[in-house]
């Protein structure tokens, strides 16, 4: 049984102006122990999917309006909030984009982490000060006790990111929601957290789900990749095929914008522009939602909306210029 499946999950913003489609039909699932990628442009859904799964939806505007969100086979959409609290932050932890806004400027880092630890564990506030010293400790802070005595805004970028990480570890979840985590960061910090992310990965057996725009970070850490625009995921797959021979253009274009792609191409390339803006999400096209920014879109494409086309069980696709070669290929196998 797979860890989390999603189903058609449908998040919608009701505003004065209108409906925004935020998440709009998104399916994909996790096994235990993957490491696995959304990815996409601000704006694409990426992170309201975490949020989604979470069940932290911004409300009154914010709800999940259809789909199933199915963790070791409950389904988290349907629950009652006083149900999902007990796998809050238990089962499945979150990192968010930025750690100064998501603690409490009025409190020290201790008694932050000290409250999470007596809420979740039931022990004593000493015994969580000293279970709070082993997560810094493990989390590569090299002097816990004065960390756990300071305040958010005292602490570098890195890390109140490390501490952020100590608290979402505090109860051994089975899986990690990382929005963002390296964003902000200069290089070297960025590296010592994907790989305090991949150690994390190995030694407790954490899924984790990395919410980036960066295909550097996907090249070094993921296992698997899903591609997000306008609220859907275009392309999923193995990493490793995304990255070496990607299908869908908006992929290719992800991939040949950034310097460093994980590909192994050292040669010196002229970066991919990917022209025009992402379509309203309160009123989206009736074709592909990437039409107007396609360089391969023909008229079919603003009249039929694509569906999901294989090109093996681990290699799915939204194009409709790629059905026809999908039918090949499976004809072929």
């Amino acid at each position: 049984m797979s860890l989390l499946e999603v189903t058609n999950l449908q998040t919608y913003f009701h505003t004065p102006n209108g409906v925004v489609k935020a998440v709009n039909g998104v399916q994909f699932s996790m096994e235990p122990g993957e490491i696995m990628a959304l990815v996409g442009e601000s704006g694409s859904g990426k992170s309201i999917t975490g949020l989604s799964i979470m069940g932290l939806v911004p409300k009154p505007n914010g709800r999940i309006v259809d789909g199933q969100i199915r963790f070791e086979g409950r389904d988290l959409a349907s629950m009652k909030e006083k149900e999902l609290r007990k796998i809050r932050g238990q089962d499945i932890a979150m990192i968010f984009q930025n750690p100064l806004t998501a603690m409490d400027p009025s409190f020290k880092i201790g008694n932050q982490m000290g409250e999470i630890i007596c809420y979740r564990q039931g022990v004593s506030a000493k015994t969580a000060w000293q279970e709070s010293e082993k997560l810094l400790d493990l989390v590569g802070i090299h002097d816990p006790k004065r960390v756990l005595d300071s305040y958010p805004h005292a602490l570098s970028g890195g890390m109140r990111q490390r501490v952020m990480i100590a608290m979402a570890l505090s109860c051994q979840p089975k899986l990690l929601i990382a929005d963002e985590p390296t964003t902000a960061l200069d290089a070297t910090i960025q590296k010592q957290i994907l790989m305090l992310l991949k150690k994390i990965n190995k030694e407790f057996k954490t899924s984790i789900l990395m919410i980036t725009h960066d295909f550097g970070v996907v090249a070094s850490l993921c296992d698997t990749v899903a591609v997000m625009y306008a609220g859907k995921i275009v392309e999923y797959g193995r990493t490793s095929r995304i990255l070496s021979d990607p299908e869908h253009p908006y992929t290719r274009g992800l991939i040949g914008a950034m310097p460093e792609n994980g590909t192994g191409n050292k040669e010196r390339r002229r970066l991919t522009q990917i022209d025009g803006f992402p379509p309203d999400l309160m009123r989206l096209p009736q074709g592909c939602s990437f039409y107007e920014r396609c360089w391969e879109a023909q008229k079919k494409c603003a009249e039929q909306e694509p569906g999901v086309t294989h090109f093996d069980e681990q290699h799915v696709v939204r194009c409709l210029n790629r059905e026809e070669e999908s039918y090949a290929v499976l004809n072929r196998s």
